[in-house]
Order: C-alpha cells, then sequence, then structure tokens
C-alpha cells in the first residue's frame, strides 16, 4: 500500500522499498528526489541558490493518491507511485505509465518496465533510469555543446560525459513550456525518443530531477537560474579582441605580436600564452630557460601599460616529472585508477589528473599559480582540458575525493572552474574571467567563459559550433565562444580555409567574447620549431594567427568587422548585466525572442544576439547569398541600411565575402 506524508512545503511518499519526496523549489518549480537507500541523500548537486517557493500539498487517502502545487506547477502522484506534471491544469510530462488491456499497467503485465528503475551496483549506489512517457511532436532544445548540426533534440541521444569539445550540461527547454534539469553529475545517457523518453546515471544514490513551468524560454531560463546561479557581469574590458594561437615560446614572440596590433591602431583587449611555456605538466610555472622572469616582468608591464590583459594556459595534468607531483601523490591531491595504472594522461608526458573535487587540491594549485603567474601580473586563467582529458575515457576506473568519475564525474570541470574563482575572490580579483573547456551546471557562477575545444577547421563543424551556442545558451552558459576558425587546420595557405576564416571571424563578432585562436598546419612544415624534445620529436607552435597573417583582403575584410564589433561593444556589455540578472543568454534561438512566431522553432542556422540583431552566418564555401528568415516587424539590413518591413518571411541576404547578414530590429 502506499503512503503518504505531509512535510512544510514537501510531499514524501513511499511506496514497497522506495521513498520519494517532492519539494516546492522556486518559481513554479518541482524538486524530485526519489531512493532505495534507508535515508534521502542530502546533495543539492546543482540546485545551489536560496529560492522561496509557496509549495501546497494535498493528499486524498480514500483514493490514494497526493499532489503538491507550486504557483503554476502540479505533480500527481497514483496508488502506484507514478508522478504526472501539469502546466495550469493540462498534462505536459508523466513518468512512464502505459495503459493495457484499458486499466492494468502494461510494464506490470507483460513489459515488466518500470518507471524509476534501480539497479544495484558494487557500491552502495544504483544504475538509475527514470522514464517518462514521450509527445512524438516535442521540441527539446538545451542539454550542453555536443558536435552535431542539429538544434531540436526531439529522436536524439545524448550522452551525459565530458568530452574535448562535448559539454553536458543536462537541462533541456521544452516547446510544451517546461523545463527539465536532471540534477545528477553521473555519467550516463539521455535518451529523448518518439516511444519513451529516459534519462540514465550510471552510477548514484538516488534520482534527482527539477521541474518548472512558464509562459516562455525566457521565463524558463530565468526559474532555472535562479536555481542553479548566474554568471556575475563581464566587464567590458574584456568584450573587445582576443589574440591567440597554438603556441608563443618567449616574452619576444608575445611582444613581437603584442607591438605590431599597437603600430596598426589595433587594440588587445586580451593576449594569451598557451600551453608548454611549462618545464612539465603540473608545475605551473614560467619555464626560465624561455620565459626568464625578468623578461616576464617587462612583458607585463608593457603589455598593460596598453590597458590589455594577458592570459596564460594551465593544464590539470600532473607530470611525474614535475616538481609537484611527489607532493601531490602524497597528499593524495591526485585522482586515482581502480585498476591499472595510475597514469590518466600520456600526451607529452607520464600524468596524473588534479582531484578538483578535493578542497586541499583546488588550493594547492592556485597557491602556486598566485606565485608563479599572478604575483608576476599575470591576469587570467586558461583552464585547458577541463573534462579533463584522459588517455582513456574510463570514467567507472577513476576515483576521485567524492566518488568514481562514474558517479561525480560530470562536474570536474565545475570545481576545476572553482578553484580558480575562489583563489581569485579571495585575493580581490572579483572581474576575472577564466576559459574553460568544459562546464557542468552552475559553472557560470565561476567567471568562466567556455569554448568549444579541438574542433576541426571546415564548414561542417562551423555550422556545429552555430547550433552548440545556441543549445549552450538555453542550459544556462552565457558566457561562450570558439576558436575562430577552427582549432584543426590542415593548411592554413588554402584559399578555401581563408574563406572559411573569414566567415568564422564575421560570425565572432556576434559571439559573447571574440577571440582568434587556432592550431594553423600543416604541422609538418612549421617554420619554427622548439629546440625541447618532449619524449617524441619537436613540440611545434603553429603557422602566425593574427589578422594580417592571411593576406591584404582577409585583413581588410576583418579589421571592417572588428571595427563592428567596437561599434556594439557597449551594446554587449549591456547585454552582459542581463545576463546576471535574468541568466538570459548573449546568443539566443529565435523562438527565445519570438515564441509565438511557430516558425522560429526550427531555425537552426540563424540567432538573435541578444534582442536586437539577427545573424545569419555564411556556412557554406563558395556561397554569397543565404535565406533569412525575419520575424514579424521591421528590421535594418545592416551592411545596406535597408529597410524591410517583414509580416514573417524569408528574403535572400546578399553575402559576398565582406558580408555577414545582419538584421537589426528597428
Amino acid at each position: 500500500m502506499i503512503r503518504f506524508y505531509e512535510e512544510p512545503g514537501a510531499l514524501i511518499v513511499r511506496y514497497r522499498y522506495e521513498t520519494v519526496r517532492i519539494d516546492g523549489w522556486g518559481t513554479n518549480a518541482l524538486r524530485v528526489r526519489a531512493t532505495k537507500l534507508k535515508a534521502m541523500p542530502a546533495h543539492e548537486h546543482a540546485l545551489s541558490e536560496d529560492v522561496a517557493h509557496n509549495a501546497a500539498v494535498s493528499i486524498d487517502e480514500a483514493h490514494q493518491c497526493a499532489s503538491i502545487t507550486n504557483g503554476r506547477l502540479k505533480a500527481t502522484v497514483n496508488e502506484v507511485g507514478i508522478l504526472t506534471f501539469y502546466r495550469d491544469d493540462k498534462l505536459i510530462l508523466q513518468e512512464y505509465y502505459s495503459n493495457y488491456g484499458g486499466s492494468v499497467r502494461k510494464e506490470a503485465i507483460c513489459y515488466k518496465m518500470v518507471s524509476r528503475e534501480y539497479k544495484g551496483l558494487a557500491s552502495d549506489g544504483f544504475r538509475i533510469t527514470v522514464r517518462f512517457e514521450s509527445d512524438p511532436d516535442e521540441k527539446l532544445y538545451g542539454m550542453g555543446q555536443y558536435q552535431m548540426p542539429i538544434l531540436n533534440l526531439k529522436g536524439c541521444d545524448i550522452p551525459l560525459e565530458q568530452r574535448n569539445s562535448q559539454v553536458s550540461i543536462p537541462f533541456c527547454v521544452s516547446d510544451k513550456g517546461y523545463g527539465f534539469l536532471w540534477n545528477n553529475p553521473a555519467t550516463g545517457e539521455a535518451v529523448f525518443g518518439r516511444n519513451m523518453t529516459k534519462w540514465i546515471s550510471d552510477e548514484s544514490d538516488m534520482v534527482d530531477y527539477w521541474i518548472t513551468v512558464d509562459d516562455t524560454p525566457a521565463d524558463i531560463v530565468r526559474n532555472y537560474t535562479d536555481c542553479v546561479g548566474r554568471a556575475p557581469v563581464m566587464s567590458k574590458d574584456y568584450l573587445g579582441l582576443w589574440q591567440c594561437k597554438l603556441r608563443y615560446r618567449t616574452p619576444d614572440e608575445v611582444l613581437d605580436v603584442f607591438r605590431k596590433y599597437k603600430e596598426l591602431g589595433i587594440h588587445l583587449d586580451v593576449i594569451v600564452i598557451d600551453f608548454f611555456h611549462w618545464p612539465y605538466q603540473g608545475d605551473w610555472c614560467f619555464d626560465e630557460k624561455y620565459w626568464p622572469r625578468d623578461k616576464v616582468k617587462a612583458m607585463v608591464d608593457e603589455i598593460h601599460a596598453e590597458g590589455t590583459k594577458i592570459m596564460v594556459s594551465v593544464w590539470p595534468s600532473v607530470d611525474k616529472k614535475s616538481s609537484n607531483y611527489y607532493e601531490m601523490d602524497q597528499k593524495g591531491l591526485i585522482s586515482t585508477t581502480d585498476t591499472g595504472s595510475v597514469q590518466t594522461y600520456d600526451y607529452q608526458g607520464d600524468c596524473g589528473t588534479v582531484d578538483y573535487f578535493n578542497p586541499e587540491a583546488r588550493e594547492f594549485v592556485w597557491n602556486k599559480c598566485k606565485q608563479n603567474y599572478k604575483d608576476l601580473g599575470i591576469d587570467l586563467f586558461w583552464l585547458d582540458n577541463a573534462e579533463p582529458d584522459s588517455t582513456t575515457y574510463d570514467f567507472d576506473n577513476y576515483r576521485y575525493f567524492t566518488g568514481r568519475g562514474s558517479k561525480v564525474g560530470c562536474e570536474y570541470p565545475k570545481n576545476y572552474a572553482r578553484a580558480f574563482a575562489e583563489g581569485q575572490n579571495s585575493i580581490g580579483d572579483t572581474e576575472a574571467v577564466n576559459l574553460l573547456r568544459s562546464a557542468w551546471v552552475g559553472s557560470q557562477k565561476y567567471r568562466v567563459l567556455v569554448w568549444t575545444g579541438d574542433v576541426q577547421s571546415n564548414f561542417e563543424s562551423f555550422k556545429d559550433q552555430v547550433i552548440a551556442g545556441q543549445n549552450m545558451g538555453l542550459a544556462g552558459i552565457p558566457w561562450w565562444t570558439t576558436d575562430i576558425g577552427g582549432f584543426m587546420t590542415p593548411n592554413c595557405k588554402d584559399p578555401d580555409f581563408i574563406e572559411l576564416l573569414i566567415r568564422w571571424y564575421q560570425y565572432g563578432v556576434f559571439c559573447p567574447v571574440f577571440r582568434m585562436h587556432g592550431c594553423r598546419g600543416p604541422e609538418g612544415d612549421i617554420p619554427h620549431l622548439d629546440d625541447r624534445d618532449f619524449g617524441g620529436g619537436y613540440l611545434y607552435t603553429g603557422y602566425p594567427n593574427e589578422i594580417w597573417s592571411y593576406g591584404e583582403e582577409a585583413f581588410e575584410i576583418m579589421k571592417k568587422y572588428l571595427d563592428v564589433r567596437l561599434s556594439i561593444k557597449d551594446y554587449v556589455a549591456g547585454l552582459m548585466k542581463e545576463t546576471s540578472e535574468t541568466g538570459a543568454p548573449l546568443i539566443r534561438s529565435m523562438f527565445y525572442e519570438f515564441p509565438e512566431d511557430k516558425q522560429c522553432w526550427d531555425l537552426p542556422t540563424q540567432y538573435m544576439f541578444g534582442s536586437s540583431y539577427l545573424v545569419a552566418p555564411v556556412l557554406e564555401l563558395g556561397a554569397r547569398s543565404r535565406q533569412v528568415y525575419l520575424p514579424a516587424g521591421k528590421w535594418e539590413n545592416l551592411e545596406t541600411k535597408e529597410i524591410i518591413e517583414s509580416k514573417g518571411e524569408f528574403v535572400t541576404a546578399d553575402a559576398p565575402l565582406d558580408v555577414i547578414p545582419v538584421f537589426k530590429k528597428v
């Protein structure tokens, strides 16, 4: 027999061996937890913010059912523990409960398939699957960053795990007026099938999900970020051009680039020193042979005199040859493996991985970075390989301070970011922006700019990034960008690549942060090789990647669009303030701004940059025009200044090589 209990703002359900707890949690929102353990675990996971609610519980003992209502969202529980959710009393979502023969539950008779399934593991946890009924016509968006040309995720199988260029943020927005958070950092899977929706955790001690309803996607994202946190305001100092390439090897190389930009009258907001400026991974310092302390200090002073910030790359890998490995290993600050070698990373070294789940490890690494970088005047940190990158993605073999990778691993990049944000806060540096190659729910609180990782330099990958940016914004990550031109370039002298670079650069103008970066090949023909041998071959530096590096025509186009970026810098700063207040992304799917226009729910390759600019990147080699949908209203062509009064229609926009179609809402 099912039993119902009420606590302040919560409904408790006990049925057979399971306990379910449903709490009011924020605006029009409920949190659902369930376990077969004797006591409900106390994890908050992503739901970290203090939020109010107005939940009311109703229990009907006679009919063996109960409900809890918080604002416009109601959940009911029937006689066998199935949960059903209603928005303004209209059904929006139901746990799996198919009928067979009119009244008998199919899973009880033949399928033997339940809505909440727990499969025991050798630990105290379970492999958990939660199933929901599926509306085949529903549209679903968000979930983070996946390398695929798909905006509407209905019908997709989404891996819940962090990999280079894949970022798992398990929150989705439905066109049925609700948002759903799988509040669990375990690896797993989300399956948005036409016949069934499934959320799977590889190792967990409880079911944990959160659901909200509201009128528009903007309202839903506001409710969601109320509960998981928002990015602060990004300083206007970071909203111009960032300059980076695979590797600058010395202070002189950095200064040569910086001085050339200055000579051209171009201000850099940030210049970046990438990897292997250190002796060994895990040293977290400059290699004195190539970066003498006095030269670094002189470089910093010259660059700072022009108001430019300096960023350095740090990695979470710790080479056994590094100065810190033995101490960290003895103190238990490095993640371990359950079986086999303790080596978890093998690029240019025999490396372990910092256990950022451990507070002592977070403090240790920050102190090293403060001493060896911050105290020299370095402003910002690039938190690379943040998934973390591993030799193999054997999540269930990696063990951290709070559990195995299969149980907690998706939260690794969030704890990595936390180490630096807390360290910077401790010295009063509360405006710093750190670049991060992965994220989890709530990472935005730690002032991280997520970028798309080591993606290929081709138009197919470019299209994937345009779509990924929209889904990342819907998942609550507003500070997001890409490597302009992609990271992996087969031949940077190829005219086709230069066209791609120009198109990507034009798109970058209308991203939250505008950043040049890439490994410019071909690798076998690099003119300047390092003279250090890292255990097999020379570590290359890549061809030049400054805006003058690709010929006069490319330079003139890039200079033109740099001026466009600078002209909208105040506008972008306003968007940064808005996102800090409401959680609104800067890159917005068309339906975010025009939810009543059905056409806008199916436009993956154009987007709104804030509420004013409609951006339609050119995503095909050789294209000199493209179709653009203009919602009803007046739109000004940014290039021609032509005013178009649209009734909600497609137009053909001219797009010569020096033009990206952009329309400003009038």
